[in-house]
């Protein structure tokens, strides 16, 4: 009965908070403008950051795909469903708001079988940012989608990978990683060849999300610091170490990152230490997260 409501609700064109393995979206039917304005209204979300577009399956991603590239098809086969999401040039169905105006679009078959359920019950493909305010901490569990933000919560229990999906354009001449996440590149690229970093927005439209400098972030001022920088001197603060506060195994520190971020919020700290995680491609999600969160 639950994923009925919520699918009836996606096709009249309202918003549905869901579960996937990375954090939970705010979701709307990615055919229908309308429908997806109302998520960029409840978040205070800018029209130049594109949304992702979930699937249930790779023939739904081809179909709004107007161009497969055979990159698209080994990694698909790969990782879907899965933290990945992979921007390829787009069919002229899918609304220019859904894309920041771009002539691509970030397709991704979350690994989630609540998600999967609700697509395939609405029959239409689920455009989905979190469920959060712009720039605020992700969700990774229904209490954490703020009250009124969606129509509906759908309760999936708590997101096993914790941080959103690693993002990557198939776009261009040659691959480029747009995000990162908890896949590292290394493994990727033993697959498809060089994958190129991404280059800083040239003009209003991102080509993908998660590119805003200060992103990600939790109520408490955050401090991302190396081994003996100097915490904040004033206040109440909270220290989150690699190996004692926080799992020292990557794809672990990830899954219950913001689940901390926000417990650590709830208990009304001054400041949030965080110590620096290495720069090695399997931290590098995690890594790009805090960067953004401790930004100014």
């Amino acid at each position: 009965m639950k994923i009925a409501h919520a699918a009836e609700l996606i096709r009249a064109g309202r918003l549905v908070a869901f579960p996937t393995e990375t954090v939970y979206g705010l979701g709307a039917n990615a055919l229908d403008a309308g429908a997806v304005e109302r998520i960029f209204a409840a978040k205070g979300r800018p029209r130049s950051s594109p949304l992702i577009v979930h699937v249930d399956s790779v023939e739904m991603a081809r179909g709004l795909a107007a161009r497969w590239p055979e990159a698209a098809e080994t990694l698909a086969r790969r990782y879907w469903p899965g933290p990945l999401t992979l921007v390829v040039p787009k069919r002229a169905g899918i609304p220019d708001i859904v894309t920041a105006g771009l002539p691509t679009v970030g397709l991704r078959m979350p690994a989630h079988p609540l998600a999967l359920e609700l697509i395939r019950a609405a029959g239409v493909p689920i455009a989905a940012p979190s469920a959060n305010r712009f720039t605020e901490l992700s969700p990774t569990a229904a209490g954490h989608v703020p009250e009124a933000l969606a129509d509906y919560v759908l309760d999936g229990g708590p997101a096993r990978v914790g941080i959103e999906s690693t993002v990557l354009s198939l776009a261009g001449e040659r691959p480029a990683l747009l995000r990162p996440g908890v896949i590292p590149l290394p493994e990727i690229e033993e697959l498809i060849g060089p994958v190129e970093a991404a280059a800083a927005p040239d003009g209003d439209a991102h080509p993908s999300p998660g590119m805003h400098p200060r992103h990600y972030r939790p109520a408490t001022p955050l401090y991302l610091l190396r081994a003996g920088d100097p915490v904040p001197a004033e206040g109440r603060g909270a220290w989150l170490r690699i190996g004692r506060e926080m799992p020292g195994d990557a794809r672990a520190y990830a899954a219950a990152l913001y689940e901390m971020l926000h417990r650590l919020d709830a208990q009304g700290f001054d400041w949030i230490a965080v110590e620096r995680p290495p720069e090695t491609p399997e931290w590098a999600g995690v890594l790009d997260r805090l960067r953004r969160a401790a930004a100014g």
